[in-house]
């Protein structure tokens, strides 16, 4: 090696020693020994197996936040250079597990609890009672079936919203205004559409809509009198505040397909049907999947509009299972039994959206 230095950087080691790695280690494991005994003292409080005097969780949270402080200290301790490029993450990664994680572990406390905000004895665990009751509440089982439709109409309204993006990217007159206009309901809250058009506008006696039935011959026009009626005006009240969403991001798919494709199809011989289905609709495929996927999170949510202009009835015949957990809450003030559909509920959208998520996945898959 030269004078001048060939050498241009040199790594100087960590320096790191077993005495530094071991009091790293022990401020870890000894902060998540506090976190531990802290935290089960709390549990068996609130299961009522011991009076230790805590009237709050800040114990825990407090053990929690000691735990973290050291751990990320532990983490420069062991790995020298590589824990403190772990700092950048770990916070984050805390946070996260902060807002989820602990919510997450306190509802299922609740979940497995009797508490009725209206009962004076306060909350009570109850083992698996609230699971037997809802496996017998026939409530929730025509509500998770009412969810079915409602996820099935996405098929529906897909095909409208393919078939207005398709004519908002051809050649049609005043194209930017009809653009602007078909968002318009996707601008309005659920809650504002429920009141302006199912509180309003099909209102039973007043409502213009109902008018225009009546000099139809309809005699006594009635949009949430019956269940397979109310049911289909939730579903298109629904449809049409969400087309627009769908529409947009089809739209954004077709302006992305390059026109070269559908004029050498054109030179080919492909009309419009052959073009669509050989051309157009293979290439849309991941986005109408995505927009497909995105939709159904949103329809799994559906709660506002049924809340606001049917409260679930008649009967239960609109409720989803949002609805019907919210009433719960509001109008029994259930909590215990209502976190337990929530948890439930929050299993089942999970496992649902993997499946089709991994179906979806091997469908968009190359052949090979």
């Amino acid at each position: 090696m030269s004078a001048s230095g060939d050498l241009l950087h040199v790594v100087e080691p960590d320096g790191l020693s077993p005495r530094r790695a071991l009091i790293g280690r022990a401020a870890m494991w000894g902060a998540g020994a506090i976190l531990l005994l802290v935290a089960g003292a709390q549990a068996m409080q609130a299961l009522g197996h011991a009076d230790l005097g805590f009237t709050t969780w800040r114990p825990t949270l407090y053990a929690w936040l000691l735990w973290m402080t050291a751990f990320c200290w532990a983490q420069v301790l062991i790995r020298g250079e590589g824990g403190k490029r772990l700092l950048f993450v770990l916070p984050a990664a805390f946070f996260v597990g902060s807002m989820v994680v602990f919510p997450l572990i306190f509802g299922l406390g609740i979940a497995f609890s009797d508490w009725n905000l209206s009962s004076p004895d306060g909350r009570r665990f109850n083992g698996f009672d609230n699971i037997v009751q809802m496996w017998g509440d026939p409530f929730f089982w025509n509500a998770l079936r009412n969810m079915v439709w409602y996820t099935l109409a996405i098929l529906v309204e897909y095909v409208i919203a393919f078939g207005l993006a398709l004519l908002l990217n051809s050649e049609i007159r005043a194209r930017r205004f009809f653009r602007v206009a078909f968002l318009l309901p996707l601008m309005l809250s659920p809650v504002a559409v429920s009141w302006m058009i199912g509180k309003s506008m099909l209102e039973p006696r007043f409502g213009p809509v109902a008018r225009l039935g009546r000099e139809l011959g309809w005699e006594n026009p009635s949009f949430f009198g019956s269940p397979e009626i109310a049911r289909l005006t939730i579903m298109v009240m629904d449809a049409w505040t969400f087309i627009p969403f769908m529409m947009i991001m089809l739209l954004a798919g077709l302006q992305a397909i390059p026109k070269e494709l559908q004029e050498a199809a054109r030179v080919d011989g492909a009309g419009g049907w052959r073009g669509f289905r050989e051309i157009t609709f293979p290439l849309m495929i991941p986005v109408s999947i995505t927009a497909i996927l995105i939709r159904i999170i949103f329809k799994l949510k559906l709660a506002d509009v049924i809340i606001n202009v049917t409260a679930g009835g008649p009967g239960g015949a609109t409720d989803s299972v949002t609805s019907f957990i919210f009433r719960e809450y509001r109008d029994r003030s259930n909590v215990g039994y209502g976190t337990m559909l929530a948890m439930v509920y929050l299993v089942l959208i999970v496992v649902a959206m993997t499946i089709l998520m991994k179906a979806a996945d091997r469908w968009m898959r190359p052949k090979g």
